[in-house]
């Protein structure tokens, strides 16, 4: 019998128990035996519902880290602590996949790059939106050429009222950013990888903090408290890359904007258009008429995207291979994150 891979779950919150620990749970050849949260409660809450037979708790990850029987990691701590844990875990010898993004700015995001090719680890940053079904079937559409030379695209990340209310997303020193690095990052991984393109040029951008500054009985999360309100509330930004492709990106928590975007892409090529807005969209010419086509997305599968994420990481460890989500991949959307941000308080144009 193969020998199960055992992991360790390294920030018990929300995410960890939304996706992280159901999906390993899912794999026969993985058990998680060692879980850390600052709160022992929640740790041992963890390992109650997801741990091996035998399960060991932590409040420190470096006295996790010491378990020599440990293949992997998952972080799912806030992002001001990202860096630290996945340089340490990757120098202990174990596999990492973080939460995203994949730090608080690109310098943290390269350091951990730097150790991973060091140490020969595989390091990965948890991006789903790749995983849908409907996502994967429109790189498939990209990559089969049928929409020519992609030169202009859309990436978003909307919502009219969706300020999180809980843990640190309003506190600028823990997080970095606001639903920028939020669930902006989301969009631009999404688009970036559909184009497989990751060398920008050039940014421009601009941050808002205007919807901030009073609270919302609108907002789906609940009211804000606008005092501890300390990032941007939208961002949008034009990323202009080395073969001239332009993309815009657009994010939101509070915007008086018609429609909500869940991390979507709009493409524009030389020979179509298409889009995931609802479902998959085609776009273009046709003998002398414009025409807009929907694409099935039906599958022979209900998988999860967060699930089939895991999944397909967990065998890229068992194979030894590259992991679905690539370091280098996560670091350029770092740099570009880091870009906007500093364009917006600059006023001016950023050059890479």
């Amino acid at each position: 019998m193969r020998k199960k891979l055992k992991a360790g779950i390294i920030g018990c919150g929300e995410i960890a128990f939304s996706k992280h620990m159901p999906g390993l749970a899912k794999l026969r050849d993985v058990e998680m035996t060692a879980f850390c949260n600052r709160s022992l409660e929640k740790a041992e809450r963890a390992a109650a519902e997801f741990g091996a037979e035998v399960s060991r708790v932590y409040t420190d990850y470096n006295k996790l880290l010491q378990d020599n029987e440990l293949d992997l990691v998952h972080i799912c701590t806030p992002n001001n602590s990202h860096a630290e844990i996945s340089v340490a875990a990757l120098r202990a010898g174990k596999d990492v996949m973080c939460e995203k993004p994949m730090a608080l700015n690109a310098e943290q995001a390269e350091a951990m790059y730097k150790m991973a090719q060091k140490t020969g680890q595989k390091l990965s940053v948890s991006y789903q939106n790749r995983f849908k079904t409907e996502n994967i079937l429109f790189k498939e559409l990209v990559d089969s050429g049928r929409l020519g030379k992609i030169y202009f695209a859309r990436s978003l990340a909307l919502r009219r009222r969706g300020v999180p209310t809980w843990g640190y997303f309003l506190d600028k020193e823990i997080q970095g950013g606001g639903p920028l690095i939020d669930i902006g990052t989301h969009s631009l991984d999404l688009t970036l990888w559909l184009l497989d393109n990751y060398q920008p040029k050039i940014v421009l951008a601009n941050v808002f903090n205007e919807m901030a500054a009073e609270s919302s009985k609108a907002n789906y999360f609940g009211p804000w408290e606008k005092e501890k309100f300390e990032v941007e509330d939208a961002a949008v930004a034009h990323i202009i890359m080395e073969n001239g492709c332009s993309i815009f990106l657009e994010s939101s928590w509070a915007l008086n904007t018609p429609e909500e975007y869940d991390i979507k892409s709009i493409l524009s090529g030389t020979k179509a258009g298409a889009d995931n807005i609802n479902g998959l969209r085609i776009n273009g010419e046709k003998e002398g008429r414009l025409y807009k086509e929907e694409i099935s997305t039906a599958s022979s599968t209900n998988e999860d995207p967060g699930d089939r994420e895991i999944r397909l990481w967990i065998e890229a460890i068992k194979a030894d291979k590259e992991p679905p989500v690539k370091a280098k991949e996560a670091l350029v959307i770092a740099q570009i994150l880091d870009a906007i941000y500093k364009s917006a308080e600059t006023g001016e144009a950023v050059e890479f």
